[in-house]
């Protein structure tokens, strides 16, 4: 059975490109078959993973227009058991062209309930409250919510954790939040400690043990196209979301 994980967050600039691509690569490494569906018009995954924009046959812009089925767009990256549905800034236009289209909401959901055989689909969400956003909680069985350990961390979360509640009511009674990740700690200062805090106050339970810290290897891994795992593994940044994704594991199969 596959298991679908949105990774949202409607702030951007708190890593979570980097925390869905980090997170496919080490379930892939583990075994597990993954799909990272590029769910973002910015298309960073799928530059991230050293895709080039230019050589597509296809996008996620197709497939949510329904011209063209999720499989055959789905590339084989050059990481074993890694695959990339991927995007362009085109994805913007179509959002707009969706609007009015019957199904809207649940174009990606159907597009994955009939491509099988991955053990795990993770999507990269955009980072606002989009018809993409929706479609993406619409699908997926998991929340994944990177939190930046900043002033206004949980500014706004509370609009992303009620539009859940009502997609939970409405059209996906299954979706749960897998866990909220703090990103970009840096435990030498007070700030970082006093925001992680924080967050554990606001999601008892919730919090994954690892953090992910600032980390210069983390940052420069995808302007090579790389993972942080094959760009330098011994990184900071590297074990943090190896940890990450094994602590994500025994969650979802505890």
């Amino acid at each position: 059975m596959t298991t679908v994980i949105s990774v949202t967050n409607q702030k951007g600039g708190v890593g979570k490109t980097t925390s869905a691509v980090n997170i496919a690569y080490y379930l892939a490494k583990s075994g597990k078959k993954t799909l990272l569906v590029d769910f973002d018009p910015q298309g960073n995954a799928t530059s991230g993973l050293g895709i080039d924009k230019e050589s597509l046959d296809g996008t996620m812009s197709e497939v949510m227009l329904e011209t063209k089925l999720l499989r055959d767009i789905i590339i084989e990256t050059e990481f074993k058991n890694l695959y990339l549905a991927p995007s362009t800034p085109h994805l913007a236009n179509t959002e707009v062209e969706l609007a009015q289209a019957n199904r809207r909401f649940t174009r990606l959901r159907n597009a994955i309930n009939t491509t099988p055989n991955y053990d795990y689909v993770i999507i990269d969400s955009p980072p606002s409250l989009s018809l993409l956003t929706v479609n993406g909680l619409i699908a997926a069985r998991y929340v994944l919510l990177p939190v930046q350990a900043e002033f206004y961390a949980l500014e706004g979360l509370g609009q992303l954790l009620e539009t859940m509640k009502l997609i939970r009511k409405n059209m996906n009674p299954t979706l749960d939040l897998i866990g909220v990740l703090p990103t970009m700690v840096d435990k030498r200062t007070s700030l970082s400690t006093q925001v992680h805090e924080e967050i554990k106050k606001h999601f008892p339970g919730r919090v994954f043990k690892t953090t992910v810290p600032r980390n210069i290897r983390l940052a420069e891994a995808p302007s090579h196209g790389l993972p942080i795992g094959e760009y330098d593994k011994w990184s900071k940044g590297a074990r943090a979301y190896k940890a990450v994704t094994k602590e994500l594991e025994e969650r979802i199969d505890g």
